[in-house]
């Protein structure tokens, strides 16, 4: 039987904390990440909070796919054995507290685990965890709903192996009110781990929308851990110390602002440049970034450097939010085989493309004469010969004397694929010369997996916290209060018809890419803002999406958003990532290196302004 919390009176909208400021660590930007980043954190700075972002689409199918297989899998097991195992006494001394999306499709079962870590050290620490969001047990309901694909329409799959829904700040924020000492959740979306303590400690009204989007902007800028302190930054080069990357604190204050910093003595590099590029990181139309408890405006953010490794951030602006929740689910797309081989030598690029259509031809000739149909979406990539770049290719990188043939093939079953797999090495004696290994070994098949994402009524959704056994429910607001921004008109666009001189935009500009589902998302950030109307002119949406051609389908189009405070741009190409994810057959599944492609796009600029 589920009880309703009652209103605590940190949540009236007053400061009730009587810290200056709340001071919060991220340890971990996905599951995979580094370990040591918790010890740093705990050991090396002073924080009230230490966070953790575990989750993405894939990892939720991956941990669905475990929990099947095992009825306590399903979670973040590192978290619970590597991190926590080691450090509780210390954070239990210290006082901190733990928030966590480790829970993945299974919070219970990390609670559990958890539970019995604090047992066997003798500790006194209290776990809440946030249900709600996962729906695959209803998710016919959906179906017979008529729930579609938000994006491209289609219909619901047959069967779903994960459905979950993205739950916001406010459930944290209760659960903290109850005194936990660590909250465990599954599917939230990344920000709120951080948004959540920050409702609690300053009494935020959930309609103070200024306010909630500076903590979900506070979230969003640390939840990829040192991705914002210097980690996949276009000036690698100015970057000390990868071997002791800092992790990222947020200091934040009652009024929204905060302060990103790292623990003294640690690599990495914490300026506007570093801040600007996270912030501008996957967040499609920067006027519109949904999120449950709010919708944030970033383009009026304001980004100082007030210090060594110091970035203070401000001038966020939020709406009411919207009355559904995204909801990500996966589904089983039958299998793939991957495998990579390297050839060396002369011609080594036109070797490995005859060798692996040579390969793919072989097998399809003796699934014919089974009866079985062809092999299906075959794809071929010469990594070393700039295919990647498409037409934006050297020539000379035709010339390589050394690459790595990647083929990956999907079939509804696995045995063609075993029979695919079986046929690589015979390439090494049958074939072209130079072949030179395997990598790997000889591959195995493995599932495809696909994301549908949709949206469902908030108030669908009964949200609840389970705290020692007990039920407690959530009350959120569901009603529909989002009113859509208009569009900032462009900007000054240089007139370049005159200009012959150009240079690459990398000279111009820092950028940072990364996925939306299908949709790849650039941000691009002006050295100085002399270099936008020209940046502007050259990177027109016509002209970014002749550049990026050989990623695009025909369906997909190019948009790109004004973020004028930031003298950045953020382009959304639709449908440029083959499917996306687990889905996707190219090296670049998530768009994480289409920055870097765009950066050699040449931009004319007179030679004064350089």
């Amino acid at each position: 039987m589920l009880r309703t919390l009652k209103k605590p009176a940190r949540h009236t909208g007053t400061v009730m904390t009587s810290k200056k400021s709340i001071r919060i660590g991220c340890a971990s930007g996905f599951w995979g990440d580094t370990n040591t980043a918790a010890f740093q954190l705990v050991r090396q700075t002073q924080i009230d909070y230490l966070v953790f972002d575990y989750l993405a689409e894939i990892t939720m199918s991956i941990m669905a796919g475990a929990k099947m297989k095992k009825p306590d899998a399903g979670y973040a097991t590192d978290f619970v054995s590597q991190v926590m195992a080691r450090l509780l006494p210390e954070i239990a001394e210290k006082k901190i507290k733990v928030i966590s999306n480790a829970g993945g499709v299974n919070p219970l079962a990390c609670r559990d685990a958890l539970e019995k870590l604090i047992k066997d050290a003798g500790l006194n620490l209290k776990v809440a965890v946030v249900l709600g969001d996962d729906l695959v047990g209803e998710q016919q309901t959906w179906r017979d709903a008529d729930t579609r694909e938000m994006f491209s329409g289609e219909a619901m799959p047959p069967m779903l192996a994960s459905m979950n829904a993205y739950l916001g700040g406010i459930p944290i924020r209760d659960a903290l009110a109850l005194g936990a000492d660590i909250v465990i959740t599954g599917r939230v979306v990344d920000s709120a781990v951080v948004l959540g303590p920050l409702l609690y400690e300053f009494g935020w009204s959930v309609d103070d929308y200024d306010k909630l989007a500076q903590g979900s902007l506070a979230g969003h800028i640390i939840e990829c851990g040192a991705q914002c302190t210097g980690g996949n930054f276009t000036d690698w080069q100015d970057v000390p110390d990868y071997d002791n990357m800092g992790f990222p604190v947020a200091e934040c204050y009652a009024d929204g602002a905060f302060v990103v910093s790292k623990p003294e003595k640690t690599g990495g590099l914490i300026n506007t440049a570093t801040i600007r590029e996270q912030l501008i990181y996957e967040i499609g139309d920067p006027q519109a970034y949904f999120l449950p408890d709010v919708v944030c405006d970033f383009t009026e953010v304001h980004v100082e450097q007030v210090g060594d490794n110091l970035v203070k951030v401000s001038g966020a602006k939020g709406r009411a939010p919207s009355d559904t929740y995204k909801v990500s689910a996966t589904y089983m797309d039958g299998y793939r085989l991957i495998v990579s081989f390297v050839i060396i030598g002369i011609d080594a690029v036109a070797k490995g493309q005859r060798v692996a259509e040579s390969i793919f031809s072989k097998v399809n000739k003796v699934l014919a004469k089974r009866g079985a149909p062809a092999l299906m979406s075959t794809h071929i990539e010469i990594v070393g010969s700039e295919q990647a770049y498409g037409a934006n290719a050297r020539p000379e990188a035709k010339q390589c004397r050394e690459i790595t043939v990647r083929m990956v093939a999907r079939y509804p079953v696995q045995e063609a694929l075993l029979f695919l797999s079986s046929e690589i090495a015979q390439a090494s004696t049958g074939m072209a010369p130079g072949l030179a290994g395997i990598m790997g070994g000889r591959p195995k098949p493995s599932p495809v997996v696909r994301l549908f994402s949709c949206v469902v009524p908030k108030s669908a959704i009964p949200i609840s916290l389970d705290i020692q056994g007990e039920r407690i429910a959530v009350s959120v607001p569901t009603e529909d209060g989002f009113v859509a921004p208009t569009r900032l008109a462009c900007g000054e666009v240089a007139d370049n018809s005159k200009v012959i001189h150009s240079v690459p935009l990398v000279q111009l500009a820092w950028a940072r890419s990364g996925d939306k589902g299908d949709s790849s998302n650039i941000g691009v950030i002006a050295r100085k803002a002399d270099y936008l109307p020209w940046i502007r002119a050259s990177l027109s949406e016509a002209a970014v999406a002749a550049y990026c051609q050989h990623w695009l389908e025909a369906r997909s189009t190019v948009t790109r958003y004004e973020m004028p405070s930031l003298n950045a741009f953020n382009f959304m190409l639709t449908y440029a990532l083959g499917g996306g994810g687990i889905a996707s057959q190219r090296v670049d599944p998530q768009g994480k290196a289409h920055a870097q492609q765009l950066l050699a796009m040449p931009v004319k600029i007179p030679a004064e302004l350089l």
